[in-house]
């Protein structure tokens, strides 16, 4: 086997688990959902009176972000913020590591790096003015926190 060979296999195999993560991912969410709407309707089958608040806290588990809604968005902001900060610091120290042996390689790793980091701090950035602009006193109703 040559070298080529082998950083072939490791992409296709990164790639394979990235795939497959992502799957995984989408089955345990519809299995969470479906497990939820069969609880429902076996209640509703058997004549049960369902309270509107119960129903709607059950819905509310699977309700899918709005972007309408800002508040919905801020731990999505906060999460990418922090994976992308995490991302610039690893694609940094790599570059450094990288750049021991391929100097040319050093500067446009680390730069790469900084800029993931930098996108990350923009995020964690926004669910901060997300959070300031949701708790202010003139900010409309519905991005007031009840």
């Amino acid at each position: 086997m040559h070298m080529s060979d082998n950083g072939a296999i490791v992409a296709v195999a990164f790639w394979l688990f990235l795939g497959a993560a992502a799957v995984s991912a989408m089955r345990y969410e519809f299995k969470k959902r479906q497990v939820t709407m069969e609880s429902l309707r076996a209640a509703i089958e058997h004549g049960q009176q369902l309270d509107a608040s119960v129903v709607e806290k059950l819905l509310a588990q699977h309700r899918e972000p709005d972007a309408d809604r800002p508040e919905d968005l801020q731990p999505y902001l906060q999460i990418g913020g922090i994976v992308a900060i995490a991302a610039g610091v690893g694609i940094s120290i790599a570059g450094y590591f990288l750049g021991l042996q391929f100097p040319v390689a050093r500067l446009p790793m680390v730069a790469a790096g900084v800029i993931a980091a930098c996108v990350g701090l923009g995020l964690l950035i926004a669910a901060r003015v997300l959070e300031r602009y949701r708790t202010r006193p003139g900010a409309p109703d519905r991005m007031r926190e009840s």
